[in-house]
């Protein structure tokens, strides 16, 4: 990747004036392509991709690199929690505890401790860009810090805390030092808002139990600074990577699925369930761990002593914690083949479980735990091996749609099989995107969203055989870049257009097609060999976009400004044309002229009169000097009866009426 020292925002601006002109890139060519020069191009060339000043620093500092590997002074920081949380399903108020102690890694001297308070997006004066149920927000009923209470602080220099939106600051009396360890002890409750929040809340039968608790804030060796962007609904999470340890008191017959693992199963589940789970543990076939009799406290649970159970769990090393409880589930449970994610040379095995409501199997859920064991076997095939104890699916209010947290999915509305399959492939894969590979979510949805949907695409098209998921992800992106309102990906996730489609276009179907592209520009295994590098380079770590890129051009040895100039920093479109076909002697000379703005290789399929098809290949880089057409010249002219731009769709093309010509037309 060609760098400049002009920074990103200058660059999107004044690119003409900051660029070096991007180095051709080598192309196989199966046919001698001619370009037809022009005088004055008229089209835009694209610029270098311009690192912002912070990665530059970075690169400088040694915590990054160009290579896209980690630098041999990365860093990042660490938290301990110790979480209490008491759910009342009747008044839908959750009372929370926690010790919460971070560790600063960094160089920096920090002065300032900052955490999310998401529920605090119900609060009446939050701010937010979608609208939400509005029940309170957080109430705030304790801090100390290092064990001395503090109240809120009188100004900006003060011990204290302040609140803002849902952003918590909290002042230590003295500054926290590179190495040392600051402990932030807290109370709170809240009011667990209706069906119609973003992703959870409580519809009178299960209640979905999301970004509770307070959390640190980001603190990355690139920003070096506090990662301080409200929760405002629509962007999603960019979150530090911690050990968990969680208790949550429910009413007991209410079952609790939860990120980590449940490390008090004798006190809160029947020896029947027990048994059962662990039945599930040694097979591959679906068991009925909780069946619709077994419903209730003294059968699926144990009873407890106040008509309340208190369900423990522990979770290392990941970036968040949920859960969701019901007193309707049913628990399905199996096991899933996941490779060998300990590197001792055999494979391991995760545990499957699905908790569902009866009515659901008209949504297909009696067969959500077969669909969870196939996403989470062919993703551990396809990148690399799963590597926590479990993964969970849980039927959930309608609003979570499909969200996904360490170890859990909540899956909420009307399903049918292929829908349920698509969304529960979706979300586990976002147990490698972005739970295990950090990036930040909020800037860069396209980063672990457009990912995801890519893997998302793989894994239906094993699981049913035939159909193309990428088809439908191109099809969405075509029709909405011709719409005129396409936004670019590279833009903060709460600056798209509120109430456009811009932001699931960009984010989740164009990210999903340009990777598509990649792979067709390197080959498939030498794309997957990149793609696998990537993430196993940025595991419990957190990339920028400059790591990916990076990271692909340099195990694919190749510079790929151009297409990540193009694809990513613009939304200029693809539209290669066929046009005109002559004879020249034993020569077929095809003009192929570039319509559009994007730049991208000529794929050309020729079909002889006998029905063999030939492929030839124009190379990019007449396009990124400005050409318009290139003219490829084919042997044996009267044999040819077709000549096809591209029929294996392997580039966006936002026109194909005129990809084709046929003899005799």
């Amino acid at each position: 990747m060609r760098i400049s020292n002009c920074g990103m925002g200058v660059a999107l601006l004044v690119a003409a004036a900051c660029a070096r002109g991007p180095r051709p890139v080598s192309q196989p060519a199966v046919a001698t392509p001619t370009a037809t020069a022009a005088a004055t191009p008229s089209r835009p060339r694209p610029y270098p991709v311009f690192e912002t000043r912070d990665f530059a620093r970075a690169v400088e500092r040694g915590t990054r690199t160009r290579t896209g590997r980690p630098g041999p002074n990365y860093w990042q920081q660490y938290a301990t929690y110790r979480l209490e949380a008491t759910y009342d399903p009747a008044t839908k108020r959750l009372t929370g505890r926690g010790t919460l102690r971070y560790t600063n890694r960094s160089p920096d001297t920090l002065r300032n401790v900052f955490l999310h308070l998401y529920a605090n997006l119900f609060a009446p004066d939050a701010m937010r860009n979608e609208p939400v149920p509005v029940t309170g927000g957080v109430e705030l009923r304790r801090i100390a810090i290092d064990g001395r209470p503090v109240g809120e602080a009188p100004n900006d220099t003060a011990a204290g805390y302040e609140v803002f939106s849902t952003i918590l600051r909290v002042r230590p009396p003295a500054r926290i030092l590179p190495g040392a360890t600051v402990q932030i002890d807290a109370e709170w409750q809240y009011t667990v808002p209706p069906d119609g929040a973003p992703r959870g809340g409580d519809d009178g039968e299960v209640a979905y139990i999301a970004y509770w608790y307070p959390q640190f804030a980001v603190y990355d060796d690139v920003a070096r600074r506090w990662q301080t962007d409200p929760y405002m609904g629509t962007a999603e999470f960019y979150m530090g990577y911690g050990d968990y340890e969680v208790s949550i008191t429910v009413p007991d017959g209410w079952l609790v699925a939860a990120t980590g693992d449940l490390t008090n199963a004798a006190e809160v589940l029947s020896a029947q369930t027990r048994a059962r789970l662990d039945t599930a543990r040694r097979s591959r076939d679906i068991t009925h761990v909780v069946a619709e009799a077994d419903r209730g406290a003294g059968k699926a649970t144990a009873r407890g002593r106040d008509g309340k159970l208190t369900w423990r769990f522990r979770a290392t090393n990941v970036r968040d914690f949920a859960f969701g409880t019901s007193d309707q589930y049913l628990w399905d449970a199996t096991v899933a083949v996941a490779g060998d994610a300990t590197g001792d040379g055999r494979p391991d095995t995760a545990a499957i479980h699905t908790f569902w409501r009866p009515q659901r199997r008209a949504w297909a859920w009696d067969q959500s735990a077969r669909y969870a064991q196939h996403s989470i076997e062919f993703l551990s095939r396809y990148l690399w091996p799963y590597p926590y104890p479990h993964m969970t699916a849980v039927d959930g209010v309608v609003s979570c749609s499909g969200m996904e947290y360490p170890m859990m999915t909540c899956i909420g509305g009307r399903r049918d099989t292929l829908a349920l399959y698509s969304v529960t492939v979706h979300e586990i894969a976002h147990m490698w995107f972005p739970m295990q590979v950090g990036s930040d979510e909020k800037r860069f949805s396209w980063q672990d969203e457009g990912l995801t949907r890519f893997n998302q695409a793989q894994g239906m098209q094993e699981f049913f055989p035939g159909y193309d998921r990428e088809s439908l992800s191109r099809t969405n992106y075509l029709n909405f870049a011709r719409s005129g309102d396409e936004v670019e990906l590279m833009r903060h996730g709460d600056l798209y257009p509120v109430g456009s489609a811009a932001f699931g276009i960009a984010s989740y179907d164009k990210m999903a097609i340009n990777l598509r592209s990649l792979r067709a520009l390197l080959g498939d295994d030498l794309f997957l060999r990149a793609y696998r590098e990537y993430g196993r380079r940025w595991i419990n770590k957190h990339p920028t976009p400059y790591d990916f890129w990076n990271t692909v051009e340099d195990v694919a040895g190749r510079d790929l400004d151009w297409f990540w100039t193009t694809w990513w920093f613009e939304t200029w479109t693809l539209d290669q044309a066929v046009g005109g076909v002559r004879v020249d002697g034993q020569m077929l000379l095809v003009t192929i002229e570039d319509r559009g703005l994007a730049p991208m290789p000529v794929r050309l399929a020729i079909t002889r009169m006998d029905g063999t098809v030939e492929r030839v290949e124009l190379p990019v880089h007449p396009w990124l000097a400005g050409e318009r057409t290139q003219t490829a010249r084919i042997g044996s002219a009267a044999t040819v009866r077709s000549v096809e731009i591209d029929p294996e769709l392997a580039f966006p093309d936002v026109d194909r009426a005129n990809n084709r010509w046929e003899r005799g037309q």
